[in-house]
Order: C-alpha cells, then structure tokens, then sequence
C-alpha cells in the first residue's frame, strides 16, 4: 500500500500544480509543475522544520525512498520515449537523417571532452576541484540532450519542421552513444578495469545502440502484425503496453538499450502499424491514450525533478560552481554543433540562426539527473549532483521558455530554403 500512497501523493501534488500553474502563471505544464515544486521546496528548506515539520519530513521521506535513476531509466522514459516516436514523421527523420547521426555520436563525444577538460580547469578558479576523470563523468552525463524535456517543449515552440526534426531526432538517438560513455568513464573514476581498445568500445555501442535499434523493430513488427486484424481499440491499446512494459524487461536482460528500443519501436508502429496511419476509431483511442499517457508522465516527472532540491545538501555552496557550468555546458553545446556542422556543409547547409537555435535547443532534463545520481557515494557525488541540478533547471526553465523566441521560424524557413536551392544549383 505504501507505493500506492506515495504515488496518490505525487499524482495529487502534480494536479494542484498543474492547476496553480493553469491559473496564474500560464507557463508550459511541465515548466509550470517544476517551477512550483522547486518553490515549494525552497519554502520547506527555508521555514519547512519550524512551521510544517511533520508535512516536511514526510515529503522528504517520500522522495529519498524514491530510486529516481531507477524509475527514470527503467519506466517512465520507456513510456515517454515510445509516446515520442510514435509521433515522429519517419519521412521527415530521413530528411535529416544525416545531422541526427552526426549530432548524436560525434557531437555527444566532442561535448562530454569539453564540458569535462573545461569544468576540470575552470571549476578550481571558484574553489571546487574535481578529478579530470569525475570532470569526464559529469561531461558524459550532461551532454546527452534530455528527449523528454526537448520533445515536450518543442511542442509549445514555433520552430519550422525541419529544425524540429533535427532536434527531437538527435535526443531520441543519442541516449545509446552517452550511456556507453558514461558507463565506460565511470567504471574508470571507481576503479574498475575497463578494456579501452577502439574495438571493444565499438562492439559495446553496437551492442546497447544496434541491438535496442533492432530489437524495438522486431517488437514494432509482431505487434503491427498482431494487431492487423483486430478491431478492438482496448486489445490494440494492451498490444502497445505489452511492446513497451515486455519490451524494456526483454532489453535490459539481454543489456541492450531500453531507450533506443522503445524510440525504434515507437517509430515503427507510429509510421507502419495501420492502427495509428489509418483513421479510425482505433487511432484515435491508441492516439489520444498515449497522448495522455505522455501528459500524466511527464507532470510527475517534472514534479520529481523540483522535489529533488530536497535531497540536495549545501546547494548554496555549489550555485557559483553551478553558474560556471551552465556557461561551460552551453560552449561545449556550441562547439559540439559547429564543428560537426562543418564536417557536413558540402550536403547541408547550417546558416547562423539555425545553428543558434540547436545550440539552445540541446536542452538538458531527467536523464542527465538520472545518471548523476547513479553514482556511487564517494567525495565528488554530491557535488556533480549538484552542478548537474543547477544545469538541468536553467536548460529547462531558461532555454526551455526561451527557445521559442530565440527560433525566428520565417527566418529560418526562407534562409534554408535559400540554402537548399544553393544546394542544388551547384550540383551537389
């Protein structure tokens, strides 16, 4: 009964806030439900012990007992990331097919060795100093644009498809490229022996990215199958459950990507399964279920990530270590788009608004928290988790509300166009 409570509460506290949100300050519902639980929490820090201690201690009872990286990375994102590709235009996504690769393997690397090499000489000038290898981990966990802050955001921004494309594509694909290298950096900083050839590394990317790639195909085509004949929205509706839920325990047991598995299989039944192309009544129950599905995951997860404030110890210690990261992140950001933007202008053409707009758009979320606090205790822990919290809530509050503004989607439209049509005048 506990679990039940505890998820009463925080399905209880996500509609008040919704609500509060809704009311007064008009802001996206994810934003709004995050905002207010980071207030909320500060309060509680502030005056919480001397005015509502019992109501405090409860709530910091519930989240601790709560495994986030656990419930992030082996539920909810599965749900998440299957509702996001399901709504994903694989035509568009082989349009851009190309950026997404480039920008979710090459730029992930070429992030995670500047955010690290730039934290671990920058960082001391404020008075916290990190190991180069514990600088690499938290480049590693903070380069990986968020899907889920990205996918739910681009939703409110007015940006033209093809940016759209671009920057809901390269955060659905790059989990796979940022676990690996995350797992592999980490078992470095605690000791572990790690084989380091280029061949090894490469066989276990083929194996997390390629085999959860190939394994939510296989399940998007048995499922696409078996609900080819059925005329029955609830049946469909348990089909796509089944595929998710079954799925990820079939991933993690054979340690292949759940992430990737679900993208791919979101993908696939999103664009090949009859049920969702063809109107019908199907559709629209399958549609507007995991419509809904995406809404209440979501506000419980941007619920989650204010409440974590609470967890944090010293947060006021690390706001200056904070600050310097954000700006560390977003030149790494840059300098993982325009190079990579380079390596590609013989085929496309990336004009200055769109590259700045990608740079903006590389927001940061729950996974990057996820990860953080799947660190073993050790000196440093704290400390990441807390750069990583200030990162994150700037990325989604200040770049999230932003992105939209900061994206002149005429502009952009009339200036690729431009680029297109250059394009193929020269013939290339």
């Amino acid at each position: 009964m506990e679990l039940y409570y505890s998820f009463s509460l925080l399905i209880v506290l996500a509609t008040v806030f919704e609500y509060i949100n809704y009311r007064l300050l008009k802001l996206p519902s994810t934003i709004g439900i995050m905002v207010i639980a980071i207030f909320v929490s500060v309060l509680l820090i502030l005056f919480g012990e001397h005015f509502l201690p019992k109501t405090t201690n409860h709530l910091h009872r519930l989240i601790s007992s709560v495994d986030f990286a656990e419930v992030l990375m082996g539920a909810m994102l599965n749900f998440l990331l299957f509702a996001g590709g399901i709504h994903v235009n694989i035509k568009d996504l082989k349009q851009q097919m190309r950026p997404v690769i480039i920008f979710a393997t090459v730029g992930v690397i070429i992030s995670t060795f500047a955010v690290g090499i730039g934290s671990y000489y920058l960082l001391p000038l404020v008075g916290v100093k990190i190991p180069l290898i514990y600088c690499l981990v938290f480049g590693a966990l903070i380069s990986p644009t968020d899907p889920v802050a990205v996918l739910s955001i681009l939703k409110k921004a007015n940006v033209s498809k093809s940016l759209e494309t671009k920057v809901a594509g390269e955060s659905l694909f790059n989990d796979g490229v940022a676990v690996v290298m995350f797992t592999v950096i980490l078992q470095l900083a605690v000791g572990k022996e790690v084989d380091l050839t280029v061949e090894n590394i490469f066989m276990l990317f083929f194996k997390e990215a390629g085999g959860g790639l190939l394994l939510g195909v296989i399940l998007g085509y048995v499922a696409s199958n078996a609900m080819k004949d059925i005329d029955d929205y609830i049946l469909s509706v348990l089909v796509t459950l089944s595929v998710v839920m079954g799925g990820y325990l079939v991933a993690h047991s054979l340690h292949l990507s759940g992430p990737l598995t679900m993208v791919a299989a979101g993908l696939f039944m999103g664009n090949f399964n009859r049920k969702f192309t063809v109107q019908s009544i199907s559709r629209d129950y399958l549609i507007k279920f995991w419509e809904l599905i995406d809404e209440i995951m979501n506000a419980v997860l941007f619920l989650f990530i204010g409440f974590e404030l609470l967890l944090i110890k010293n947060l006021n210690d690390y706001l200056l270590p904070g600050a310097l990261c954000i700006i560390t992140v977003l030149l790494a950001r840059l300098v993982s788009i325009y190079i990579p933007t380079k390596l590609m202008e013989r085929r496309h053409r990336f004009n200055p608004q769109t590259i700045k707009v990608l740079v903006w758009g590389g927001i940061r979320g729950g996974v990057s928290i996820a990860l953080a606090l799947s660190i073993p205790k050790n000196d440093y822990s704290n400390i990441i988790i807390s750069i990583t919290y200030c990162v994150v809530v700037f990325s989604i509050v200040v770049q999230g509300l932003t992105i939209g503004k900061v994206a002149s989607p005429h502009k952009i439209a009339q200036e690729e166009e431009k680029a297109g049509m250059a394009v193929e005048e020269s013939g290339v």
